[in-house]
C-alpha cells in the first residue's frame, strides 16, 4: 500500500486534472506513479514534461533509451519502474535479451550499448564525474556530446520516479505485474 495519496481524476488537485487525463488517453488508464505525482502539479508536469523530452527528443533509439531507463531503474532498486519499463520495452519492441540482459545486470548483447551503460552507471554512480579516459571510451563506441547530456536527461526523468516510487511504495499497475 502506498505511503503517499494516489489521486484518481477526482480526487487530484485541479491543476493535476488535465495531465491526469493525457495519462488516461496515453495509457488506458491511470498509472499508479501519475496518481501519487498529481499531489503535486508540478512535478507531474516536470516528469511528464521530461519523459516527452527524452522518449522523443534525444538521438536515442528504442534500446538504447531502454538501456539508459533500466539501467537507472536497476541501480535504483525501483521496485515499480523496473517492472514498468519491462512492459514499455516490449511494447516498443526492445529484443527481449536486451530486456533481461538489463534486468539482469548482464552483458549487453553489442560493444555500443555496452558502451552506453557503463557511462550510464558512471555517470549515477559518480554523481556525474566521468573522466576523459571515459568519455573517450564513450566516444569510440560511436556516442557523441549530446548522448552524454541526454543521458542526463533521462537520469533526471528517473531520479524524480525512482524517489518518488520509493518514498510513495507505489503499487505496481496491474499490467505491469507479470514483469516483477
Amino acid at each position: 500500500m502506498s505511503t503517499l495519496t494516489v489521486h484518481t481524476i477526482e480526487t487530484a488537485p485541479e491543476k493535476s486534472k488535465g495531465q491526469l487525463e493525457e495519462s488516461v488517453k496515453a495509457f488506458g488508464m491511470l498509472p499508479n506513479l501519475h496518481g501519487v505525482l498529481a499531489e503535486s502539479p508540478a512535478i507531474l508536469e516536470g516528469y511528464k514534461t521530461l519523459h516527452h523530452l527524452f522518449s522523443t527528443q534525444t538521438a536515442f533509439d528504442a534500446e538504447e533509451l531502454t538501456v539508459v531507463w533500466q539501467t537507472i531503474n536497476v541501480e535504483h532498486e525501483c521496485h515499480y519502474c523496473v517492472p514498468a519499463h519491462t512492459a514499455i520495452a516490449h511494447m516498443m519492441k526492445v529484443n527481449p535479451e536486451l530486456i533481461d540482459a538489463l534486468r539482469n545486470k548482464s552483458a549487453m548483447p553489442n560493444a555500443k550499448l555496452q558502451a552506453l551503460y557503463d557511462t550510464t552507471l558512471i555517470i549515477l554512480r559518480n554523481r556525474g564525474n566521468i573522466s576523459k579516459p571515459e568519455l573517450d571510451k564513450f566516444y569510440e563506441a560511436g556516442y557523441t556530446e549530446r548522448h552524454v547530456l541526454e543521458i542526463i536527461l533521462g537520469l533526471s526523468q528517473k531520479v524524480i520516479s525512482n524517489y518518488v516510487n520509493h518514498i510513495a511504495n507505489t503499487e505496481v499497475d496491474e499490467p505491469f505485474k507479470k514483469f516483477i
